[in-house]
């Protein structure tokens, strides 16, 4: 069995959780590609396989981690962390060296908190989440599976984040909020209200 991470997704969101898990010293095996995209290397790491292909790059190596962005929708990367789970992948969770995950918070499997992001007490995180560069998640707030909490963006306390949502660039959510399963909240957006699931709150 080979040693290190598969990533799974060769593209933008790919090249930063490269850079968080080169800082931790965390091992890399490749990366994993979609079915329409060339099998070329990533910042110098060698492609390994497609999605389509997890059955066979099981017996190979142990551990996965996606690396598809989330902005439109989580569909995606739910369907690929599906797939590899039920082809027996380990997911660990990863925190940047340069982010701070509190020691009375809790962290999914498969979820990145990536540099400057601080995750404070009381706080769960899902399984299969993003919490992006600089974002802060405050105390004893919750995040679903499969979110993105955008870049820089501020959750106060308390706050409810449902399955599958989307969290915008410099979105600022007031304490005690809930937002409803997948749901947007649009980049810049301050929320002081509670939204319902698949709503997308943009102005």
């Amino acid at each position: 069995m080979a040693d290190g991470l598969l990533l799974i997704g060769g593209g933008g969101h790919c090249r930063s959780v490269l850079d968080v898990l080169e800082r931790a010293g965390i091992p890399i095996a490749g990366i994993v590609h979609g079915p329409d995209c060339d099998m070329t290397p990533v910042c110098g790491y060698p492609a390994q396989g497609r999605d389509e292909e997890a059955a066979a790059l099981r017996r190979g190596f142990s551990q996965a981690l996606v690396t598809v962005g989330q902005i439109k929708s989580p569909e995606l990367r739910m369907r690929l962390y599906a797939l590899f789970k039920d082809n027996g992948f380990a997911f660990p969770s990863i925190v940047s060296p340069l982010a701070y995950v509190s020691p009375r918070a809790s962290l999914g499997e498969g979820s990145i908190v990536m540099h400057h992001a601080v995750v404070n007490a009381g706080s769960s995180i899902g399984v299969n989440c993003i919490v992006n560069t600089r974002a802060l998640v405050e105390h004893d707030c919750t995040i679903g599976d499969h979110c993105h909490i955008g870049v820089g963006a501020v959750l106060c306390g308390g706050v409810s984040v449902g399955k599958g949502s989307f969290v915008g660039a410099g979105a600022c959510i007031r304490e005690n909020v809930r937002i409803g399963s997948n749901s947007l909240v649009g980049m810049g957006c301050a929320l002081v209200h509670d939204i319902p699931e698949g709503c997308r709150h943009v102005g």
